[in-house]
């Protein structure tokens, strides 16, 4: 059962809205690799608000999540790209279907 969450808002800085949406899709692939991450989301709401949602079946495979590549890229990716840093939310699940 998933048991565990992240929950990453992230605001674009003025004229990176696309770069913003294109670096989310390209993190896809990285994702795919890691087995401990049960579902991720990017998405969008505004048109410079994006934000990645994932679950995972345990503690393990969220702290594999935050020391991998995604996670990587988007700290490196932050100043460039965020009107301000990235705030990741450690979210326990309570129910899932």
């Amino acid at each position: 059962m998933t048991t565990k969450a992240l929950w990453v808002p992230l605001e674009a800085k003025p004229g990176k809205e696309d770069e913003v949406a294109e670096f989310l899709t390209g993190a896809l692939p990285l994702v795919e690799a890691e087995p401990g991450t049960r579902t991720w989301y990017a998405v969008r709401w505004g048109a410079s608000s994006f934000g990645i949602f994932d679950t995972f079946d345990d503690e393990d495979g969220r702290q594999a999540h935050l020391s991998g590549k995604v996670a990587e890229a988007l700290m490196a990716k932050a100043d460039e790209l965020f009107s301000s840093p990235p705030q990741i939310n450690q979210l326990d699940v309570l129910a899932d279907k």
